[in-house]
């Protein structure tokens, strides 16, 4: 298998600062998947094989409780770390990541994680820093559901949404990918 170009990570802040030499044994053991439309990049509960850095796209992260509720917990944009349940301690995903427009990732096998940690203690630290952000985002939204009226938690969710996934344009912040009535409820 030929090895990634290095000038696709380029615009991941993951990655930055980084040396080329570093960039290529980063990227040795990384391969790009295209993830179409509505496909899964992997599945709640499925055993968690790789990790991900998404590249162009975004994807809605889902998880299905107990009860059999869906619940949207997050969109993920380009240039983010994804799927590192491996960071985490987990063996298996705990949500199902879905592209919702054509999509492209990095993908390293999760047997690869600890020793690119342990030779780069940047990723360590931007894993870390990824866990801890998607942490205070939880217990954020455990405030509002507990203390919040609806029309309160919707915006609050739309704002969320503007901040993960939105970019600016002159008339104000787009979301240049569809959600339907029913992802804000998920959200909610």
């Amino acid at each position: 298998m030929a090895s990634l170009d290095r000038s696709i990570v380029a615009n991941v802040s993951l990655f930055h600062g980084m040396g080329a030499d570093d960039l290529d044994t980063i990227l040795r053991d990384a391969r790009s998947i295209r993830y179409p439309k509505d496909s899964s990049v992997f599945d709640q509960g499925a055993e968690a094989q790789s990790f991900f850095v998404l590249l162009h796209g975004h994807l809605r992260v889902e998880k299905m409780t107990p009860q059999g509720q869906q619940i949207v917990v997050r969109y993920v944009s380009a240039g983010e770390l994804f799927g590192v349940a491996q960071a985490m301690g987990l063996r298996q995903y705990p949500a199902t990541a879905i592209a919702v427009v054509d999509s492209v990732a990095l993908s390293w096998p999760s047997g690869s994680w600890p020793g690119l940690v342990a030779e780069f203690p940047a990723l360590a630290a931007g894993a870390l820093q990824t866990v801890g952000s998607r942490l205070q985002e939880t217990q954020t939204r455990v405030i509002e559901m507990s203390s919040e009226q609806v029309e309160q938690r919707v915006a609050h969710a739309l704002l969320r949404l503007a901040k993960q996934a939105g970019r600016k344009v002159e008339q104000g912040i787009q979301i240049d990918f569809p959600i339907s009535r029913q992802d804000v409820a998920e959200m909610t």
